[in-house]
C-alpha cells in the first residue's frame, strides 16, 4: 500500500464526469470509484462536464432503453460525506439545461474555475 495512504494522509480527488449516463459504462463505473474512495476517508470531488451534466437531469426515463436509471443514487452521496459535486457553467448552458434541472444541489462553475478547481488536486481521474 502506499506510504501516504498508511499513514492517513487525505488526498484530494476529483472525478470528471463527461459522457451521458447511459450508452456506456463509464458514469456507473466513475459513480463506483467515487463511493470506494469516500470509504477510504478521502476528500472527494465530482465534476460534471460536456455531457456528463445529464448524470444528474431530472425525469431520465429509461425504460425504452432497458437500462436502470441510477441518476437517484447521486441523491445518496451526501449520506457517504460526498458533498462537493461541481457542474460547468458553459456545459449546462450549452445544452439548455439549468441548475434547477438537476436532480441534486451542486455548486456551478464556469471552464475557468473548474480548471482552477482541477489544478488544486492532488488526484484527477476523468470518463
Amino acid at each position: 500500500m502506499d506510504e501516504e495512504m498508511e499513514s492517513g494522509v487525505v488526498k484530494k480527488f476529483m472525478f470528471v464526469n463527461r459522457k451521458a449516463p447511459y450508452g456506456t459504462i463509464y458514469a456507473l463505473e466513475v459513480l463506483e470509484m467515487v463511493l470506494i474512495s469516500a470509504a477510504f476517508d478521502q476528500d472527494v470531488h465530482l465534476a460534471f462536464v460536456d455531457d456528463g451534466v445529464y448524470e444528474l437531469k431530472k425525469g431520465q426515463d429509461t425504460a425504452g432503453i432497458g437500462m436502470k436509471n441510477f441518476s437517484n443514487t447521486y441523491r445518496a452521496l451526501e449520506g457517504y460525506d460526498i458533498e462537493k459535486l461541481y457542474v460547468e457553467k458553459e456545459s449546462l448552458e450549452e445544452r439548455g439545461l439549468t441548475e434547477a434541472d438537476l436532480v441534486v444541489p451542486v455548486e456551478v462553475v464556469s471552464r475557468a474555475g473548474m480548471a482552477e478547481l482541477m489544478d488544486g488536486m492532488d488526484v484527477v481521474l476523468s470518463a
